[in-house]
This record gives C-alpha cells, structure tokens and sequence, in this order.
C-alpha cells in the first residue's frame, strides 16, 4: 500500500483516523501498532513476519543490555551480537546476489541466489539498530514494553521510506502524547502537500527522465540537449518524490502526535557539497554520522584518518541505497569533492558563491546519473552524451507541454519561495492553504487517471 494510492487515500487513512481519534488514550498505541502492521503485510504478507522477528529480537537486545547495565564486557557483546544480526539480515535480503556476483567474477560459478528484498527493510532495520545502540550508550532508556518498541519500528507513516527516525525523538511521544486541532491542521496540510510534489510534479516529469535513461540503456548515444533534459528532469523528479514522501511522513506524524524530523532543507540552494549533505537526506546522514563517522574517530583524528573515515561513510552509504556498483560509485563520487572541498578550507569559502553554487548543481546533476542508470557503462555512455557538444534536433525523449511546464514548476520550487511569502504576505497561512487544497485536489485527479506509479525509494 502506497501513500498515492486510491485504497490507502479514500480507505485506509479515513479509516485509521477515525477509529484512532474515537479510541481512549490507553487503546490508541494498540490500534496504531495494528493498523502499521496491517499497512505493512498489505504489501508484505510474508515479509512481516520477518519485520516482527526484527521487533522482537531487537527488544530482547535492549532488555539484556540494560539488565547488563553493570557490566560492560556483557552489554558490548550483546551490542555486537544485535549488529550481527541486523546487519546479516540486511546482508541476507539485499546483498547476497550482490556478494556471490562479485564473487564468481573469480571464476567460481556459484549459484547466485535469488531473494526477494522486503520492502522498507533498510529503513526499519537502521531504526533498530538505533534503539539498540542508544540504550548501550546511556542515550536512550530501556523500553520495558514490546508493544511501544514493535509501534515505534512498524508505525506506518515512516514505516517504508522514511525518515529514519530515532527511538530518543519519538519515545515520550509514544509513552504519552497530546493532539490538538491546530496540529491536525498542520500535519494535513503538510501531507497534501507532500502529495502534489509525488503526484502533480514527480510522476509528471518521471515520464521525461525515463525516456531518455531507457534510450540510453539500448546503447544509444543521446545528444547532448536530450541528455541534459532527461537528467534535470530525474533531478527534479528524485527530490520532489522522496521530499514529497517524507512531507507526508511528518504530516501524517502530526495527525497522530508524534514529531518527526525533518529530512530535506533545499538541497539543490547548496553551495558544496558538504552543505548538500546537510540538506539531502538528513536522517540517513546524521544516522551514518552518529553511529559510524564519530565511533571511527570523526574529524578528532588527523586528516588522512579523517578523510579515510569519510570514505568508508559515503562508500557504505552509497552500499545502503542499493547492491550495485553504481550505487558504490554515487557514495565516492560525492566524497572525492567533500575532501577537495576541505582540503581548500577557507579559501573555497572565498570562491564567489554564484560559482560554487554552480560547481554543486554539476557535482549533484552527474552523480543522478550513477544513482539511476542500470550500470556503470550504461552511467558512462550518458555522462557521455551530456557532453559530447552534439545536439539534435529529431528529439528520441518525449518532452510533453505537461513535462515541460512541470519541470519548470519543479525547478523554481526547489527555492524557498515561502520566505518570500512570509514577508510579503499578511494572510500567509490562507495562501498556503489555498495552495495546498489546489494542489491536493489536482494530485487526486492525476492519481485517478494514472497508472500505479511507487515512490522511487520502495527500491531501497
């Protein structure tokens, strides 16, 4: 079940509401826990098995460091039993045709095996092992109750694509919270929000960037023009879907008192690389620096460790996204510049901003280009393309009106333009909502009248 579905938007959601809010206080977990486990075997009826052996085991790792609490030696080992299993179990699910593919490159001839990947699996295994973790740093109280945990693992909202959300954000929330008119308003407006940038701008351009990498993957060189027009609108395409999903994420949060995170700032106004990775994916990011950047040494440790540091990083977040060299590649093709950027120090600072916002718009515009083709020669081939100073007037990418206006649409957005609001608008609140219920209203029509069409992280 997906967010920019029929069944979940006029069945599921209304449903859930109403029921949740019609429910005392004492019941509401309860439900919520059933109703994101229903959510979840709505897509994965065997997969959540695995999900709730996940919940369990998880627990049992932090009820048995905190009953070690005294001992260290015990509670370490404990730690690193639940690594293992966390980490083997996505090692398992996600990369083990990956692993005995590399492997028979030897010469071998194994048999690659063929598992199916759980969907939301990195998502919900990285908020686990955050629990885990927590508890044995001190930084996070033991949850006594298996009900509390299994909910803050399963709840639907950021259930399948995030953000990764940490036990310590949410866990008064789930012990007790309060709901009010006022946040029910803002978490609905957030989700319609969120909703038009998945369906009216993502899914609009989605056609766009499709064209030209499906071009591209039969062997064809494309001209320049349609090489740059199909990667602007796969950059447009990537944050208006994923943004768009984790603005309904935190709506939805909002609607049933919780507080998420937020998990993108503008990313495309960045002016270096570093910066972009303080606005993209910022749970994914702050997750990979707690609990692997700073326990290797972070920047504490001189800078050939530190610059090694943020190799093993970006290569393992390059990893997390998906089991494919190209994936691998987009990790250590952003790190190479953050060390370039570091190595200049103050004076990359001193590099006019317009130009140093333009280098980052390059730096990121490529690296989509590894992070969607099928594989590295099929990446090549279309970097290739973009800059191969041919252009070509018989068009292979079908650029609609409709693509076109949205990836207009797209690329303005990708500004702040509500600050401008802000200042300029007395009833700013009201042209929000306007705009948001036009919007909403225009995603249900497209919605309707479109084939199925998932969020581009479900793959991870």
């Amino acid at each position: 079940m997906v967010f920019s579905s029929e069944v979940f938007l006029f069945s599921f959601l209304p449903a859930v509401i109403l029921i949740y809010y019609l429910l005392g206080d004492k019941f509401k977990n309860a439900f919520l826990l059933t109703a994101s486990l229903f959510f979840y075997a709505w897509g994965e009826p065997v997969n959540v098995i695995l999900m709730l052996l996940s919940i369990v085991l998880n627990y049992a790792f932090g009820m048995l460091i905190g009953r070690f609490s005294e001992n260290r030696g015990k509670a370490k080992a404990v730690l690193a039993v639940s690594c293992v299993f966390n980490i083997g179990m996505l090692g398992v699910f996600k990369y083990a045709g990956f692993l005995v593919t590399n492997i028979n490159l030897l010469g071998l001839g194994l048999p690659v095996p063929e598992i199916a990947l759980p969907i939301g699996i990195s998502f919900y295994t990285f908020q686990a092992m955050s629990y885990v973790i927590d508890v044995y740093k001190g930084q996070a109280q033991v949850q006594k109750n298996p009900f509390r945990l299994g909910l803050y693992v399963s709840m639907f909202p950021q259930l399948i694509a995030g953000p990764i959300v940490r036990y310590s954000d949410v866990a008064a929330e789930i012990g007790c919270r309060t709901h009010s008119l006022d946040e029910f308003y803002e978490g609905a407006k957030r989700f319609m929000i969120g909703f038009a940038k998945k369906v009216v701008i993502a899914d609009r351009v989605s056609l766009v960037a499709d064209n030209a990498f499906n071009a591209n993957g039969t062997g064809q060189v494309l001209s320049m023009n349609m090489a740059w027009i199909g990667i602007l609108a796969y950059t447009v395409q990537i944050y208006f879907d994923f943004s768009g999903y984790s603005d309904m994420a935190i709506g939805l949060g909002k609607i049933f008192g919780f507080h998420f995170n937020e998990n993108f700032d503008y990313p495309y106004i960045s002016s270096g690389v570093n910066e972009f990775w303080r606005r993209w994916h910022i749970s994914l990011g702050g997750w990979f620096r707690d609990y692997v950047y700073f326990p290797l040494g972070g920047s504490r440790v001189s800078k050939p460790r530190a610059y090694l540091n943020l190799v093993i990083v970006f290569f393992l977040t390059g990893l997390w996204h998906g089991a494919s060299w190209n994936f691998i590649v987009w990790g250590l093709w952003y790190v190479f510049f953050m060390i370039i950027e570091r190595l200049l120090g103050k004076n990359y600072g001193r590099i006019p901003r317009f130009l140093r916002h333009l280098y980052t718009l390059l730096v990121i515009i490529v690296g989509w280009v590894f992070f969607r083709a099928e594989t590295l020669t099929d990446a090549f081939r279309y970097i290739g393309g973009m800059f191969s100073f041919r252009i070509d007037r018989s068009p292979v990418v079908c650029v609609t009106k409709e693509g076109a206006v949205m990836m207009v649409i797209g690329l303005i957005l990708c500004v702040p333009l509500y600050r401008l609001i802000d200042k300029n608008t007395k009833n700013q609140r009201w042209v929000t909502d306007i705009i948001a219920v036009l919007s909403f209203v225009c995603g249900i029509l497209y919605m309707v009248s479109s084939d199925f069409s998932p969020f581009l992280y479900f793959r991870f």
